[in-house]
């Protein structure tokens, strides 16, 4: 999202400065201690959180965002490192493609920002691996601009808080937006953004919301309607299990736990041919693995 818009006329954010600050006083009290939260941890690392937070929880992607700061704490450090390194620390978070488009972003940093994050939404959005969402959580989170920031935990806050629907819909629509504009102070808006992410992350969930701990409980549209099961109706996410991204994980694992995996190596890791084989022209048209002599490895 651009940077703070003009506010809308939406009658739904007619008292929304109180319940920003209801929401940033919650979260002043109630925010959990995570790593990349602390005031000393540079643009850097915020960027690396975000990629990593993408697509995986909060309590996988903790440890190894530790790790990963200590082994590449700048910009600099991670744009020469070798990429079968960069694959083996990623292993565990899932998609691994992210970790070859954050050290493609570090090098874009290193080669065109002399190794500084820049605190520009448009530079961000031109990245390897970064969309209108990490662009504004990084402006947010590391530099503290009031960007518009939106996420599942954010919109499904907004939507019942302010219009009254369970859940957001799966694309973002314009009415949406100019809700989540109008809610972004120029002097907090970075604030209300953890705060409000914070608490559709351990309140307003998904699933069993503990509406006695929310501080928007008393105007929240959703709640007073008696919490109506009146979400957009949504495709059915598949399941992981035998997955052909499983399949991917469980081979990428094999080719990552030796220089050199054999066919066979290969084999045992994923019995169903077809998948197998699927499996691994897709990883290789990827970047991911490469065909060497005797087997796969990983990219050099």
């Amino acid at each position: 999202m651009a940077l703070l818009r003009s506010p809308c006329d939406d009658p739904f954010v007619a008292r929304r400065f109180d319940e920003v600050t209801a929401v940033i006083t919650w979260f002043n009290d109630h925010q959990r201690d995570l790593p990349w939260r602390d005031p000393e941890v540079s643009p850097w690392g915020i960027v690396v959180s975000e990629f990593m937070l993408q697509q995986t929880q909060v309590d996988r992607v903790t440890p190894k965002w530790l790790d990963w700061m200590h082994r590449w704490p700048t910009p600099h450090d991670l744009a020469s490192a070798p990429i079968a390194d960069v694959l083996r620390a990623w292993q565990g978070l899932g998609y691994p493609r992210r970790a070859m488009r954050l050290q493609a972003c570090a090098q874009v940093i290193v080669n065109d920002f002399q190794g500084e994050v820049p605190a520009d939404e448009a530079a961000l959005l031109a990245m390897p691996g970064i969309g209108h969402y990490t662009a504004a959580a990084i402006c947010a989170f590391a530099f503290q601009l009031p960007t518009v920031v939106l996420d599942t935990n954010i919109r499904r806050v907004i939507e019942r808080a302010w219009s009254g629907l369970s859940m957001p819909t799966a694309h973002l629509t314009k009415p949406e937006i100019e809700r989540a504009t109008a809610l972004v102070r120029e002097r907090d808006g970075a604030r209300w953004s953890a705060a409000v992410m914070e608490l559709g992350a351990i309140v307003c969930t998904a699933r069993n919301p503990k509406c006695d701990q929310c501080p928007l409980q008393k105007t929240c549209v959703w709640h007073a309607e008696g919490k109506p099961d009146n979400a957009p109706t949504r495709r059915k996410q598949p399941s992981f299990a035998g997955s052909d991204r499983q399949a991917r994980g469980a081979i990428l694992r094999a080719v990552s736990a030796t220089s050199i995996a054999t066919p066979s190596a290969i084999e045992a890791a994923w019995a169903d041919v077809l998948q197998r084989e699927k499996a691994m022209t897709s990883l290789i048209n990827d970047g991911l693995v490469i065909r060497v002599d005797r087997g796969f490895a990983l990219p050099q």
